[in-house]
């Protein structure tokens, strides 16, 4: 009969397969799409508070007398042996340094670093040379300083900060950060990104206002994206009374809490306002909420330490979290400037077991030439 022969078979057989192949494929595709929307749940971060950067800043005695203000009295901190017991795991904002997990991110946003045998971070730079940095760090202001002089503070003009990243991360690695504060007018933003080549990036943002006590946090968005991966988002907000953790949880919020990357400005803030808190020995107790937790994290003031820059040396105070950063969360470890507007010039960001990434000051900060007006 007409249409039957052999060739005629093999060819809607052919058909047949390549029709059957083809709906396969489109299911594929759609469960892609579908698991790639929910990877991408959450919020684009807000659009960048845009601002020239005109002028790099110079290193300056910090204006102690003009920013100091009365503290109580309180007890040293205790020597890192004597402290509370720790977790086993190692110690972090940014660091929102800085860089989250691949693989663990869709339960909480994290490095994304895997357990291995890994060579250390690098110690802290020589300690600094008494003879050189008193000059350029005065000591501390008396206690009986003006309490008004924390509202004559003047927040610096938007600044730029560019960092050399290295660290281990399923091995050794290189790679960029910046870190920004943005103004416009009483609005700020604090945004912070990382990136390893192609392989990975990460950027956080903290937006909100400026207050009497320093940043005042309304939202956070985190983005993360990975070679040959959907990006994946995650959020938390901010109310007067309440904050939403990223797993959509509202919490009861803590006076000035903060966000994994507001913290690097308002310790600035804290530090430029209250100079004798800067100083070894000291304490400073901080609220912030990371991923799917609010928590008071304290950090201690635990060395002078003289840091080593392409630009040139700078004095610094070494400030580190008391505890260690537990179930996938981040730790860091930052080294402040007074000379550089109490600027933090290293941060050294740890996530548990062993994974660790350093970002260090490639060049003076950039600043804007002035505050533009809120729109």
């Amino acid at each position: 009969m007409p249409g039957s022969s052999p060739d005629l078979g093999r060819a809607r057989r052919a058909r047949f397969w390549a029709l059957t192949a083809g709906v396969a494929l489109l299911h594929l595709l759609l469960v892609k799409l579908l698991l790639d929307h929910g990877r991408t749940a959450g919020d684009k971060p807000p659009p960048r508070i845009e601002v020239a950067f005109v002028r790099e800043l110079v290193a300056a005695p910090p204006p102690a007398a003009r920013t100091a203000r009365p503290v109580a009295a309180r007890p040293a901190a205790p020597a890192a042996s004597d402290a509370a017991p720790e977790p086993s795991a190692v110690v972090l904002p940014v660091a929102e340094v800085v860089i989250a997990a691949a693989d663990s991110i869709a339960a909480a946003p994290t490095m994304g670093f895997e357990p291995a045998v890994a060579p250390q971070p690098p110690e802290p730079l020589p300690a600094l040379i008494p003879a050189l940095v008193p000059a350029l760090v005065p000591a501390p202001m008396a206690a009986a300083a003006s309490a008004s002089a924390a509202a004559a503070f003047e927040w610096p003009p938007s600044t730029q900060m560019n960092y050399r990243l290295s660290g281990y991360y399923r091995g050794a690695i290189d790679g960029s950060a910046r870190v920004e504060w943005l103004r416009s007018g009483q609005r700020y933003q604090v945004r912070m990104g990382t990136s390893v080549g192609p392989m990975l990036s990460r950027n956080i943002v903290s937006e909100g206002e400026i207050g009497a006590a320093g940043l005042v946090p309304r939202r956070f968005d985190g983005e993360q994206k990975v070679l040959f991966r959907a990006a994946r988002r995650w959020s938390l907000r901010f109310a007067p009374d309440r904050v939403v953790l990223s797993d959509g949880r509202e919490v009861d919020t803590l006076p000035g809490a903060q966000d994994e990357a507001s913290q690097f400005v308002q310790l600035t803030w804290l530090f430029s306002t209250q100079p004798e808190r800067l100083q070894v020995g000291q304490t400073v107790e901080l609220p912030l909420a990371i991923s799917r937790k609010l928590e008071r994290w304290i950090y201690d003031v635990v060395a002078e330490e003289l840091l080593q820059f392409s630009f040139g040396a700078v004095p610094t105070f070494h400030v580190k979290p008391r505890r260690e950063a537990s179930g996938g969360d981040l730790s860091a470890e930052i080294w402040f400037a007074p000379t550089l507007q109490y600027l933090p010039v290293r941060i050294l960001i740890r996530q548990p077991p062993d994974s660790w990434v350093d970002l260090s000051l490639i060049s003076p900060p950039l600043q804007a030439s002035a505050v533009p007006s809120a729109r």
